[in-house]
């Protein structure tokens, strides 16, 4: 459990010191703004991802 909370602690949830990225972003990434979004569940739903649709 504590595993699956850190990853989406570094890997997806948004920062506000670093501008609403996650700690491990990728900079070179680009995420585009249109198209559908999946959610994710995490933690067994306490916590939901939501990630843009390839």
């Amino acid at each position: 459990m504590l595993d699956q909370y850190a990853r989406h602690y570094n890997d997806h949830r948004p920062h506000q010191r670093r501008d609403q990225r996650p700690p491990n972003h990728d900079l070179a990434t680009v995420t585009p703004l249109d198209g559908p979004i999946h959610r994710r569940k995490v933690l067994g739903g306490v916590i939901n991802e939501y990630h843009q649709a390839a």
